[in-house]
C-alpha cells in the first residue's frame, strides 16, 4: 500500500511540473506568436492600402515588382522562406528537428508583405504560422531546450499563428497537431497548443486585429435529404481540393524544371498572372477576403468556374517564387466551389459554400477534425455535424495526397488499401495494393495496373 502511494505521488508531482511547466511556455508562445503575428497582419493592411491608391489597371505592374523583390529577399537571405510557410515547418519539425533559422522570421514577413501587396495570390496563415514556429524554435534554441520540447513549442507556434490570423484559437490547436501526420495525432502536445493558442486569439484582439466572422442563419434542421446533399457535397469537395494539390504541384515542378535564373522565373509567373486578370478578372488577386465573404453571403457574381481560377492565380505565384500561405486561397476556393454545387442543383447558397470552405480544406490539408471545429468557430454550432460530414468525406475523396508534401502518411485511410512501407512522406510515390482480395477490388487494381503500365499487363 506504501508503495502505492509513494508511486501515485511521484506521478502526481511529475504531472504538476509538467502542467505549471507547459502552461507558462504556451502562454509565453501565445503571447509572442500573437505579438508578431499582429505585426505581421498590420503590415499588410498597411501595404495593400498603398497599392490600392494606384488604379486598378497600372496596379498590375506591381506584379513584376512584388514577385522580384519577393524572390531576391528569399534567394539572399533565407530560400526556406520560398513557398507556403506552413510546408516548411512541417518539414523542420520531420527533417531539420524543429530548427528553424532566425532569417526566416523578417523575411518570410517582409517576402509575403510585399507579394499580397503587390496582388500576388497567396495566403496570410502560413507565413504567421512559419513566424510563430520560427519564433518558438529560436526560443527554445536560446535556452537549449531538448529536441523533444522545442517541437512541442514549435507546434504551438504553428497553432497561435492559425489563431490569431482567423481568429479560431480551437481549430487552430487541433491543426497545429493534425496537420503533421495523416491519420494520427499526438494528444500530449494538445494541452499547450489550446493555451498558446487562446492566449494569440486574446493577444491579436487586443492589438486590433479584426476576426473574420460569418452569419448562416439558413442551416436547417438535419434531415435524410440534407445529409445525402452534405455527403454528395463532401465527395465533390474532394474532388475539388485533389485538382487543387494536382495544379499546385504540377506548376511548381513546371517553374523547377525551367533552367532560367529565379528573378526572371518571377517575372514570367508575374507576367502570366497579369495576363490572366485581365482575361478573367482582378478578382482572383490578393488575398480575395471581400469576394470570399460574398460567396458565403450568396452574393457573389462571379461564374462558377471561379474556384478553378483562384487555384491557378495561386499556383503561379507562390510557384515562381512568390511568397504567402495557402489556407486564405484554400477558403476562397472551398466557398466558390460550394456556390458552383449549390446553384447547379438548386440548393442554399450560403450554406454549401460555408462547407466547402472548411470540407475543401479537410481535403487539401488532410485536417478533418480541425476543419470541424474552423466550422463551428467560423459558423456557429448549428454548422458542427454537416461540417463534420463534409470535411470527412472530402478528407477520404481526396485519399493519399496533399498541399503539404512533407506531411508524414501515419495510416491508410481506408481498410481496403495499404501503404507499402517505404510510403513516409504525401509526396513520394505510394505503392498502394488491394488489402480486400474480392473480385471488384482485383478487377480496379488490375485495370490501373495495366494503365500505368502503357496498356501491357
Amino acid at each position: 500500500m506504501a508503495e502505492r502511494r509513494v508511486r501515485l505521488g511521484g506521478e502526481l508531482a511529475v504531472m504538476t511540473y509538467a502542467f505549471v511547466k507547459w502552461v507558462v511556455l504556451a502562454v509565453l508562445a501565445g503571447v509572442f506568436v500573437g505579438a508578431g503575428s499582429s505585426g505581421f497582419v498590420w503590415m499588410l493592411r498597411g501595404g495593400e492600402w498603398i497599392s490600392e491608391l494606384i488604379p486598378q489597371t497600372p496596379r498590375l505592374l506591381l506584379l513584376f515588382v512584388g514577385f522580384s523583390v519577393s524572390t531576391y529577399l528569399i534567394q539572399k537571405y533565407a530560400p526556406d522562406a520560398k513557398g507556403h510557410g506552413t510546408e516548411k515547418v512541417i518539414e523542420a519539425i520531420h527533417e531539420k528537428n524543429a530548427v528553424i533559422d532566425v532569417k526566416v522570421i523578417p523575411v518570410k514577413l517582409a517576402a509575403t508583405v510585399v507579394t499580397l501587396s503587390c496582388g500576388g495570390s497567396a495566403g496570410k496563415e502560413g507565413p504567421a504560422a512559419q513566424i510563430g514556429a520560427g519564433i518558438m524554435s529560436v526560443f527554445a534554441q536560446k535556452f537549449k531546450f531538448s529536441e523533444y520540447d522545442r517541437k512541442r513549442l514549435v507546434v504551438c507556434g504553428v497553432s497561435a499563428g492559425f489563431a490569431a490570423i482567423f481568429g479560431t484559437p480551437v481549430a487552430g490547436a487541433v491543426f497545429g497537431i493534425e496537420v503533421l501526420f495523416v491519420g494520427q495525432m499526438f494528444y500530449d502536445v494538445l494541452f499547450p497548443s489550446f493555451i498558446s493558442g487562446m492566449v494569440s486569439w486574446l493577444v491579436s484582439g487586443w492589438l486590433g486585429i479584426v476576426h473574420p466572422s460569418y452569419v448562416i442563419t439558413s442551416v436547417e434542421a438535419v434531415t435524410p435529404g440534407l445529409i445525402g446533399c452534405v455527403i454528395l457535397a463532401g465527395w465533390f469537395f474532394g474532388l475539388v481540393a485533389l485538382l487543387n494539390v494536382e495544379i499546385m504541384g504540377a506548376i511548381e515542378r513546371a517553374f523547377s524544371k525551367v533552367q532560367a535564373e529565379p528573378i526572371v522565373k518571377a517575372l514570367v509567373g508575374a507576367l502570366l498572372v497579369a495576363l490572366l486578370a485581365l482575361i478573367v478578372g482582378n478578382e482572383y488577386l490578393g488575398l480575395g477576403t471581400v469576394t470570399l465573404d460574398s460567396f458565403v453571403a450568396g452574393t457573389a457574381a462571379l461564374p462558377k468556374s471561379a474556384f478553378f481560377w483562384k487555384m491557378v492565380f495561386t499556383a503561379i505565384t507562390l510557384g515562381c517564387g512568390g511568397s504567402g500561405g495557402v489556407v486564405t486561397p484554400i477558403f476562397f476556393i472551398g466557398a466558390s466551389a460550394g456556390a458552383a454545387f449549390a446553384s447547379t442543383l438548386g440548393l442554399d447558397v450560403p450554406l454549401f459554400a460555408g462547407l466547402g470552405l472548411v470540407a475543401t480544406l479537410a481535403g487539401c490539408a488532410n485536417t478533418p477534425i480541425a476543419a470541424t471545429f474552423l466550422g463551428i468557430e467560423l459558423f456557429g454550432a448549428a454548422m458542427g455535424p454537416l461540417a463534420a460530414l463534409a470535411s470527412v468525406a472530402a478528407f477520404l475523396t481526396v485519399g493519399h495526397r496533399g498541399i503539404y508534401p512533407s506531411q508524414r502518411l501515419a495510416r491508410s485511410k481506408s481498410p481496403l488499401i495499404e501503404l507499402s512501407g517505404d510510403v513516409e512522406r504525401v509526396d513520394s510515390p505510394i505503392g498502394i495494393f488491394a488489402a480486400d482480395r474480392s473480385p471488384v477490388i482485383m478487377k480496379i487494381a488490375s485495370f490501373f495496373k495495366s494503365r500505368s503500365n502503357g496498356g501491357k499487363n
